[in-house]
């Protein structure tokens, strides 16, 4: 068994506390580690979209952080989602393996999850964030917006696609964000459809609407908006300009949308984003590395999720081998990690344009093509091409000190 040392003498500071930060540190206090999180929100992040994990990969890591039953015990349950046409009848059902994997779970219930088994022995601070990072020989030198400054042997960005961390460390993110012509768009409806842990896709030319209920209650549902769209300017905090634009952008549509556009007048829970991708040269400098969507993520569609679970897993592992040598653990997590994310990622360059073909005949040749893979005979094919790239890893045993 490969030998491993204890990182006692490590205080690291994660920045981001959704999926990726609060996964670390649960792995770092398996070695002893020091862990301070450090996340924006006021507080942990309720509700969010659904994620899935898929393939042995994702269970093995799972299983040795001793969060798999709980994900189990806490999973949406999420049966088939339906393409329908204008009048809300079905053209081609999408099996729920297509769309949630061996077991899908809320994104605020696996943060949830993660925190409960950390917070008494990582210390959170939230409604905060970084301001300013110093390396020096001895450590980091880290100024915060509200808190006063603090040293840290590590700084690790795992704050989201939009990384604070990354834009001190690695340049504005202009350098770093691959746009993909579409944007995505979530929030809270009501469960006109009488959904129950099932969906509706409707999609027209470069736009489409999805309902589904996730977790059975009867009156709520989530919506899901995509469109496409050459590169728009807004703010990414400013609401109301994301529900001027999607207002614009989906008036006239069909099916249920205007029924979702009265919705979203009041909804309180917008997502609103591009559809992209993060690429980085590297991803570690001196003493701060990035981890999950900071350093390759995906907005949607690139199983996300499973890699920065995946990319903690071996980024605590490899410092617990390295004895917490930084250089060398960083490179050896840059070495295992960066070809199966960029795998993974790959995936999801086709999520705008499975929602939103851009003609009638896009969408014509997208149900003829799902209604094939969706068949008995080509069932075990499909759910083995979409794991694919789930399990495109080897994984090195890591065992706690």
């Amino acid at each position: 068994m490969t030998k491993t040392h204890s990182l006692g003498h490590l205080h690291v500071l994660i920045s981001g506390a959704s999926v990726a930060g609060p996964a670390l540190a649960l792995d770092l206090l398996r070695y002893g580690a020091r862990v301070t999180v450090v996340e924006k929100a006021p507080d942990l992040r309720a509700g969010g979209f659904a994620v899935d994990f898929r393939g042995h990969v994702h269970r093995e890591v799972l299983t040795t952080m001793g969060i798999w039953d709980e994900i189990h015990a806490r999973q949406t349950h999420m049966g088939r989602q339906t393409v329908v046409d204008a009048d809300g009848r079905a053209v081609v059902d999408l099996p729920s393996e297509m769309m949630s994997g061996d077991v899908e779970i809320f994104r605020g219930e696996l943060a949830r999850i993660m925190y409960e088994r950390t917070r008494d022995r990582a210390e959170y601070v939230f409604g905060d964030s970084i301001a300013a990072l110093t390396e020096t020989a001895e450590g980091v030198d880290v100024a915060f917006e509200r808190s006063a400054p603090r040293r840290f042997d590590l700084v690790i960005g795992a704050d989201g696609l939009h990384s604070n961390t990354r834009r001190l460390v690695f340049g504005d993110e202009s350098r770093h964000l691959r746009f993909f012509d579409h944007y995505v768009a979530g929030f809270t409806v009501p469960n006109d459809l009488g959904l129950d842990r099932t969906g509706r896709v409707y999609s027209e030319p470069g736009r489409a609407v999805a309902i589904g209920n996730y977790d059975g209650d009867p009156d709520r549902a989530g919506a899901l908006l995509v469109f496409r769209s050459g590169p728009l300017s807004y703010g990414h905090r400013d609401v109301a300009a994301q529900k001027r634009i999607l207002a614009e952008r989906f008036a006239g549509m069909g099916w249920r949308t205007p029924s979702v556009l009265k919705a979203l007048e009041d909804a309180d829970d917008l997502y609103f984003d591009a559809i992209a991708q993060v690429h980085v040269d590297r991803l570690a400098k001196g003493r701060v590395a990035l981890l999950g969507d900071a350093g390759y993520g995906a907005t949607m569609g690139g199983m996300g999720t499973g890699v920065a679970i995946v990319g903690a897993y071996v980024l605590a592992g490899e410092l617990a081998l390295a004895g917490g040598d930084h250089r060398a653990a960083f490179a050896a997590y840059e070495a295992r990690i960066r070809r199966f994310a960029r795998g993974c990622q790959k995936t999801s360059g086709n999520a705008g344009p499975f929602f939103a073909p851009p003609t009638e005949r896009r969408i014509r040749s997208r149900n003829r093509m799902y209604r094939l893979l969706s068949s008995r005979p080509l069932a075990g094919f499909f759910r083995r091409l979409t794991e694919k790239a789930a399990t495109d890893i080897s994984l090195r045993a890591y065992p706690a000190a």
